[in-house]
């Protein structure tokens, strides 16, 4: 398996030298929110609103004192809204009163803010803090490590345990964000590009489906 994983990553590295995360954000609680949106929502979607949201509400204070019936009116087509409206205000309120007004930089921390799971903090950890052994098990994650192998069951919690058993910390976030991009531009769900896919040599799937 060891050897598997590391040509994944060096495959996917060529692939996508850039992995960076495709949300749109100048400070540590702006990648917080455009997270909370982006949950059963696009990121497309998700940098076209915040453009608006972020100028109307320019800094944290703005958002901990924000009256959220009308952050629902600027996060409404992200669907969910109220939910995802309540959490912004409220998280960015704690950010302010508890932790310095800075996202914090431990899994315990984060989890405690309201909207972040286990996903948004691994990524929160990941992108802020570099902080080694952050798996971001979103949808792309969870479907190509089953297609590919490494992991087995639709449980987030699980999969991340499994890939953080057997990814090297330092390579985690960076082949999440990999992943992700690849799921977008090859493995799609509905219409996998398999002929095309330069993880095929490695994939319990494509050999299966042979």
């Amino acid at each position: 398996m060891e050897e598997k994983v590391a040509s994944i990553i060096k495959a996917l590295k060529e692939a996508y030298p850039d992995p960076m995360c495709a949300l749109h954000y100048r400070q540590d609680y702006q990648l917080m929110i455009a997270v909370r949106l982006s949950a059963q929502c696009t990121d497309e979607r998700v940098n076209l609103v915040t453009p608006a949201l972020f100028e109307r509400f320019p800094t944290l204070d703005a958002f901990a004192e924000a009256d959220i019936a009308e952050v629902e009116q600027y996060v409404h087509s992200c669907g969910f809204y109220k939910h995802k409206a309540r959490d912004i205000v409220l998280a960015c309120q704690m950010l302010r009163d508890e932790y310095g007004g800075k996202v914090p930089g431990t899994m315990e921390e984060l989890l405690r803010l309201p909207g972040v799971g286990r996903k948004t903090a691994n990524l929160l950890l990941g992108d802020l803090y570099r902080v080694p052994g952050s798996v971001v098990c979103d949808t792309h994650c969870i479907r190509i490590s089953n297609l590919l192998g490494l992991a087995q069951g639709k449980e987030p919690e699980k999969v991340e345990r499994q890939l953080r058993d057997i990814l090297p910390p330092e390579e985690s976030s960076d082949f999440c964000h990999r992943i992700v991009l690849h799921g977008r531009a090859v493995c799609v769900a509905r219409k996998p590009q398999c002929a095309n896919c330069t993880l095929a040599p490695w994939c319990d799937h494509f050999h299966s489906a042979k």
